[in-house]
């Protein structure tokens, strides 16, 4: 019989803890009484009361309700929302010591879940910019947004409880009514608040995610070093009147869109995936470019959200694989393909493998629109599609590149790979355990050639990282 808990326990608070260590996922702990406790928001010198909000025999979980002291390693955050939204929790840590945290992280993991040598020095690549990085961003519309200055004169009868911006960590059905984003450049900010404004002005109903009902979901905005700009409206109904008013409010107050779109969400989710998107006003999709590489990027393509720093880590991956136009590379989880384009010109043939089918379609669309014919892609699970016989009808590789989901490669996917015995392998990762865990796995054929961090979102705790295994 499972253990019962009361609904209502209210769980202690520990007074004047000081944070004594950084942890795992951007949180830092404190020790009370011999026991961990993880506490976000905080960095290593803080002095502050902690509400527990969880408790286990060997750890506990708190949020922080009073300092009464403030570590020296504390900068000013850049943000107003800064402590409320759920983004961007490292903005009070210098970037440099950010950059360190990082590279430890790496270091750690490797040296706890991985028995294998690797070399000792591997400077973190810092991102050239540490706000207005993201080319991609997507926000809520919700009739329940939260109020950061309540208080009991408040008159909601009123008040307007719409708002647009991102979920509140852990709420569902709130959202925090944002003024102001340091994640993507201008016109981003000014899109959000026009529309925003303008809805309430005419009283177009927000998107109520408990009543399931409502006509404005949800607002993408994309853009690209090429200067095109998306935009894409995502709402609850075909209510074309209501649409056209909207479409035509952005089309006239930001003539600079490229690509206006709209799509009809009526799942309890937020989630578009196969769903089909409307073209309003421009081109039905944005292009962007590396070197003389052109991608093609649709409503619902996947790619790096940093455009500067995905470049600065396939340059890095190109260099691993040290092509001389002779070798067959097989690129992993390919994605809309965009690094086996990248490579091709200087491979004798990129075999990609993406288990999405319509980012299959894209990647085959940039090689014909790059006008590059040494590529092949397929579409299916890794496990299933990656066999002796696949590898006997396309080539055995002399490189591969893998660049798998955070929860690393399967296993008998390791095993294939060991099996290929391909000359080297790079193997990019946005979690340093899993790849510490899949490398372990490829020693006994593998050594650890090169490492190489990089920070591909600046003022959070994630990290890329890129591995190069040489055959032994």
């Amino acid at each position: 019989m499972g253990r019962r808990y009361r609904k209502n326990r209210v769980l202690p608070i520990l007074e004047k803890v000081e944070i004594t260590a950084f942890a795992a996922e951007g949180k830092s702990l404190a020790r009370v009484n011999d026991k961990v406790v993880f506490v976000p928001l905080t960095i290593p010198g803080d002095v502050v009361d902690i509400q527990l909000t969880r408790s286990r025999s060997s750890f506990s979980e708190g949020k922080v309700i009073a300092f009464h002291k403030k570590s020296d390693l504390r900068i000013e955050p850049a943000c107003q929302h800064f402590g409320i939204c759920g983004g961007c929790k490292w903005q009070m840590l210098d970037y440099k010591k950010q950059l360190e945290i990082k590279q430890n992280h790496v270091l750690e993991n490797f040296q706890h879940l991985g028995n294998f040598d690797f070399p000792p020095h591997f400077p973190i690549l810092p991102s050239k910019n540490i706000y207005f990085y993201r080319n991609k961003l997507e926000f809520t519309f919700s009739n329940r947004k939260w109020l950061t200055e309540y208080s009991k004169e408040i008159d909601f009868e009123e008040r307007s409880m719409d708002g647009l911006g991102f979920h509140l960590p852990k709420m569902f059905d709130r959202i925090l009514d944002l003024e102001n984003c340091h994640l993507q450049k201008e016109p981003s900010n000014s899109i959000r608040l026009s529309i925003r404004n303008f809805a309430i002005e005419n009283k177009i109903s927000f998107y109520s995610p408990r009543k399931q009902e409502g006509y404005l979901r949800n607002l993408i905005i994309r853009t690209a070093s090429t200067g095109d700009l998306m935009v894409i409206l995502v709402v609850r109904d075909d209510d074309k009147q209501t649409l056209e008013l909207v479409m035509n409010h952005l089309a006239t107050n930001f003539p600079e869109i490229t690509s206006l779109m709209s799509i009809i969400n009526t799942n309890l989710n937020d989630s578009t995936n196969g769903m089909r998107a409307e073209l309003f006003k421009g081109n039905p999709f944005i292009m962007e470019q590396m070197e003389d590489i052109k991608f093609k990027i649709g409503p619902l393509s996947f790619y790096q959200t940093n455009s500067e720093q995905a470049y600065e880590m396939y340059k890095i991956g190109r260099e691993y694989a040290k092509l001389t136009g002779k070798e067959i590379v097989y690129d992993l989880y390919t994605g809309t393909g965009t690094i086996a384009n990248f490579v091709a010109k200087n491979a004798k043939k990129v075999i990609g493998i993406e288990y999405v089918p319509e980012a299959i379609e894209d990647a085959i669309e940039n090689s014909k629109i790059n006008q590059i014919d040494n590529t092949s892609f397929y579409a299916g699970d890794m496990v299933k599609v990656l066999t002796p016989e696949f590898v006997v009808e396309n080539g055995k590789p002399d490189v591969i590149i893998t660049d798998p989901p955070r929860a690393g490669m399967h296993e008998s996917v390791v095993t294939q790979l060991l099996n290929m015995e391909a000359k080297r392998i790079i193997y990019i990762s946005c979690n340093p355990a899993t790849q510490a865990r899949d490398i372990d796995l490829l020693k006994t054929k593998y050594k650890v050639s090169k490492v190489q961090p990089l920070d591909m979102f600046p003022q959070t705790h994630h990290v890329e990282n890129i591995v190069l295994l040489d055959l032994i």
